[in-house]
């Protein structure tokens, strides 16, 4: 069988998988924290008909070979880390990372997750969580009111026997050596892999931390223009390929005929 049908049909493939990453893209645009994601793409092997610097039956050197691609295949999709812009709320529990770095989180089987998502809820037993209810380590007291988060991660509060706001917890941030590597595992949240390189853990604004923005969170890094250019994009290399098959197909119903007659 020709190889232009497997050929096309890996384009088609490819195109598949592009599409899909744009359309999450674009259902996430308005999804707090969100870092749009790309698919990087490579050839795959070549069929060598002749290498180059071949000898020919007269001993002369041929200085170029011959090869036929055999294709494409998705070798990553990586996420674009970004900083979105940010979106006053004045929610005092509210807080933008303007910067590197990530708040760490405890989901339910107790491990540590990652996110840029710093919408904080305090639940019925005063834990300072998540949406989804994962906790950040820090609990506030029943009688602290007035409780806000300072730009360095400091969680503020006043106490019924004091009139000046006083300390009573920190939000830390990690910093990964490639974020890239992480794993995305929905909720807004990452989890760190060997990919991820060394993490680094500190107060925003030391060791190469973004600052918090309190009252502020961060919206999605897409660009709902640049997304539909890919879109169209996507749609137009799918059909190239596409129509690569249909004359494939037309040429071996040629090839075909001609063996009948």
């Amino acid at each position: 069988m020709m190889r232009s049908f497997y050929t096309a049909a890996t384009g088609m493939m490819a195109q598949q998988l592009n599409m899909d990453t744009i359309t999450n893209n674009l259902a996430n645009v308005n999804t707090t924290g969100y870092k749009k994601a790309r698919v990087d793409f490579q050839d795959l092997l070549y069929a060598t008909m002749r290498e180059p610097g071949f000898q020919s039956a007269m001993g002369q050197e041929i200085p170029m070979g011959s090869q036929v691609g055999l294709g494409v295949r998705s070798s990553s999709t990586q996420k674009l880390y970004t900083v979105g812009s940010l979106s006053e709320t004045r929610n005092k529990l509210d807080a933008a990372i303007n910067g590197d770095g990530f708040f760490q989180v405890t989901v339910q089987d107790g491990t540590r997750a990652f996110t840029r998502d710093g919408s904080f809820k305090m639940d019925g037993q005063g834990r300072l969580v998540t949406q989804n209810g994962y906790q950040t380590g820090i609990t506030i007291p029943d009688n602290v009111t007035n409780i806000f988060i300072k730009d360095d991660g400091s969680i503020m509060g006043t106490r019924i026997d004091q009139l000046e706001p006083s300390k009573i917890g920190q939000l830390k941030l990690s910093r990964f050596l490639n974020p890239s590597g992480l794993k995305a595992i929905g909720g807004n949240m990452y989890q760190e892999t060997p990919g991820s390189g060394v993490r680094s853990e500190g107060n925003p604004g030391q060791n190469g931390l973004g600052l918090l923005a309190p009252g502020f969170l961060e919206k999605s890094n897409v660009n709902v223009v640049e997304e539909m250019v890919s879109i169209v994009q996507a749609q137009r290399a799918y059909e190239i390929n596409q129509k690569g098959v249909q004359a494939a197909d037309e040429m071996m119903r040629m090839t075909n005929q001609l063996h009948k007659g």
